[in-house]
């Protein structure tokens, strides 16, 4: 079960996406919230605001962020000088519309394909303790 969001501003950046992206960020904060119970050794990443946007974040990890694009749908962003997007889009980059090395967007829930992407936020939730 994807926690209660406890942030009254992290739920206001929420509130704020327009009701058919809301429904796909949430679906990405339910799988980011999923794929860490699935790491072990690794409590729930830590809900916040980083540009103005909710992240996800982890001692380990690298910082997740859920937004909307400027091309619209709604997206999950990694931190552009790292390798997480770069090393899913080696992978996966035809299943997805991925944006440089910072951003894979979703127009539509039904895109999101939660089993590839997990590994991608896998990646990201422990991104520091395999570059060691």
């Amino acid at each position: 079960m994807t926690p209660a969001i406890i942030s009254p501003e992290v739920k206001a950046a929420y509130d704020a996406f327009p009701a058919s992206q809301r429904n796909g960020a949430m679906a990405l904060r339910a799988l980011i919230y999923e794929a860490a119970k699935g790491i072990e050794g690794l409590d729930a990443p830590t809900e916040c605001l980083r540009w103005g946007q909710p992240s996800y974040i982890t001692p380990i990890g690298s910082t997740l962020r859920i937004g909307i694009p400027k091309s619209g749908g709604f997206a999950l962003y990694a931190h552009c000088q790292s390798t997480v997007i770069s090393q899913f889009s080696q992978v996966f980059g035809a299943d997805y519309n991925i944006e440089g090395n910072r951003a894979v967007t979703f127009q539509s829930i039904e895109d999101i394909q939660p089993e590839k992407l997990r590994l991608m936020i896998e990646h990201a939730l422990t991104y520091k303790r395999k570059r060691k």
